[in-house]
């Protein structure tokens, strides 16, 4: 019987990481990281949790940040909006990559 080693964290730190390396390559970057990061999250289940955390949390620092820098809060907050599409829409090659990665465990 085997035994399946992993977890939500270790995915997310390896998603995080790799995705800030690979920020360069705008689709495939996110896929290769979700890829690795599923597999090291142990399963489908754990990768889709490993995705969303920090996607959303990514994206509500950014609202919240932008709107406390700057001085004007309405733009702070209309650049924090705009930060927190993109964060979401690196979300789903991701999450695709984090499926094939869980699937792969």
């Amino acid at each position: 019987m085997s035994e399946k080693h992993g977890s939500v964290v270790s995915g997310m730190i390896w998603m995080l990481v790799l995705s800030l390396l690979l920020f360069w390559a705008p689709v495939i970057g996110p896929l290769l990281a979700g890829v690795v990061g599923g597999k090291k999250a142990g399963g489908v289940g754990p990768a889709i949790m490993a995705v969303f955390l920090p996607g959303i949390l990514f994206g509500a620092v950014l609202f919240f940040l932008a709107t406390i820098l700057s001085g004007l809060p309405i733009i702070g907050a209309v650049a924090g909006a705009g930060g927190f599409v993109l964060a979401i829409s690196h979300v789903g090659p991701l999450l695709i990559g984090a499926i094939v990665g869980g699937v792969l465990a």
